[in-house]
């Protein structure tokens, strides 16, 4: 099975694709929250990686061609954004206030959780950059000598878990704001964040979309700034 992955441009890709559409089937049939597509799709590919016994090398070198897609996939975001151009010149200054506390918030509880469990640099620049889009935050823990692939992890595993309880936390703390749910997903959980955002409304998926490129400018410089703290 390694030697057909490696022989092969596609065949990771086809399987990733596959994984994914399952779990898309299995979000709209049940529509609960944990059922997010992404989170299947990982779940589906490990396993079938472990019952092929497939390494995960052999896997990246077919699948690899998937994460091209990233950088213009993020691009794109902007679209909607654009319909709502003017509400964004209207709330400007509320925005920005925003989405700089947020990722000044994210960066400060990977600093107080790292002081906490005593973690060396490293680890610490390595889970950095976890609230930003996997194509910046992967540069940024490259840049700061963290681990790259775990930075990938971490991102991932923080957007889908934004995206699962983003509407819980909305209920609980009572937020209706459409400006402020988007803000709220995109800033924490970026673009899996905002799938769930342009779920819930135009309004919230075009200020989540903002919410990506602004905080990830933003933590690009505050990572630099926080990497001197540890």
């Amino acid at each position: 099975m390694n030697e057909l992955f490696v022989s092969s441009a596609t065949i990771g890709v086809v399987i990733s694709l596959i994984g994914y559409y399952i779990g898309v089937l299995l979000k709209r049939k049940f529509k609960y929250g944990f059922l997010n597509p992404l989170l299947i799709s990982i779940v589906l590919v490990v396993i079938f990686l472990l019952v092929t016994m497939t390494e995960y090398q052999s896997y990246y070198s077919s699948a690899k061609y998937l994460s091209w897609l990233l950088t213009p996939a993020t691009v794109s975001l902007a679209i909607p954004l654009y319909s709502e151009f003017e509400r964004l010149k209207r709330n400007i200054k509320a925005i920005m206030i925003s989405i700089f506390i947020g990722c000044l918030t994210s960066m400060g509880c990977i600093l107080i959780m790292c002081l906490l469990f005593k973690m060396n640099h490293a680890q610490y620049v390595t889970m950095l950059p976890k609230s930003i889009t996997t194509a910046i935050g992967m540069s940024v823990s490259q840049e700061l000598g963290g681990n790259v692939p775990i930075t990938v992890a971490v991102i991932i595993v923080t957007g889908i878990f934004g995206n699962v309880i983003g509407e819980t936390v909305f209920k609980l703390f009572r937020i209706t704001d459409p400006i402020a749910k988007g803000l709220a997903l995109g800033t924490s959980a970026h673009a899996i964040g905002t799938s769930k955002a342009m779920e819930i409304g135009e309004i919230e998926g075009a200020m989540s979309s903002l919410s990506i490129v602004t905080a990830g400018i933003l933590t690009v410089v505050g990572a630099n700034i926080f990497a001197m703290f540890l």
